[in-house]
């Protein structure tokens, strides 16, 4: 994946939404990479912004460069295998929100459609119901505007692109998606308007429910 003009947002430059001595929660912004990439001008993430403070942390799971929302890490090893078993198993809950282009003719509904590497596209994914794996995204809409609509996605399995994917296939790609956005719905936004708003999952520790909730920015 080529990154041209890589400008990350440096404010704020960590958002911290909940720290203890077991996990890191962050609410990270669109345009920053999750985890550096392998030029030099792609070291800038959210994990070396983490690492200057938190050296032993460690990411658990990622979100696209241009997705903003909720991030969780590890502080120590025994915390990052009990945090993957759970993103692994599905144990965790997230719901994003994110704006899309045109009106759903239903409120409500699930994609499954199964998902593939668009290899001469990569990064991009496609469709494939031979050879992709299962993915499954149950949605509904939350408001409908005059020429788009802001959904609800309810990833049940964690595909690359998944949300982006699922609801092009649809026919109402999300608002600004540089990868699978059609002009029309590029023009509407210049970030791609998908967040990760609400993230819960098993503490590590004590083993508690812990939910996290962050506004959305769009």
């Amino acid at each position: 994946m080529v990154l041209l003009h890589y400008q990350p947002p440096l404010a704020p430059y960590l958002n911290i939404v909940f720290q203890d001595d077991h996990i890191i929660v962050l609410d990270k912004p669109s345009g920053l990479l999750s985890v550096p990439g392998k030029a030099p001008q792609h070291q800038d993430s959210l994990q070396t912004r983490v690492q200057r403070v938190f050296p032993n942390a460690t990411v658990v799971h990622r979100l696209d460069m241009a997705t903003s929302g909720l991030m969780v890490m590890a502080m120590h090893k025994a915390a990052h295998r009990h945090l993957s078993r759970q993103f692994e198993h599905r144990l965790t809950h997230k719901i994003y929100e994110a704006e899309v282009f045109g009106h759903p003719l239903q409120d409500e509904g699930e994609i499954e459609l199964p998902l593939i590497c668009d290899w001469p596209n990569r990064p991009k994914q496609m469709v494939d119901k031979t050879r992709g794996k299962h993915a499954l995204t149950r949605w509904k809409v939350v408001a409908r505007y005059p020429r788009s609509s802001r959904v609800a996605l309810y990833p049940v399995t964690g595909r690359s692109h998944q949300l982006r994917v699922h609801m092009l296939s649809i026919g109402h790609p999300i608002v600004g998606d540089r990868l699978y956005a059609h002009p029309e719905a590029l023009d509407l936004s210049e970030r791609l308007r998908l967040h990760a708003q609400t993230l819960a999952f098993q503490h590590p520790h004590h083993e508690q429910i812990q939910t996290f909730t962050s506004v959305v920015p769009f």
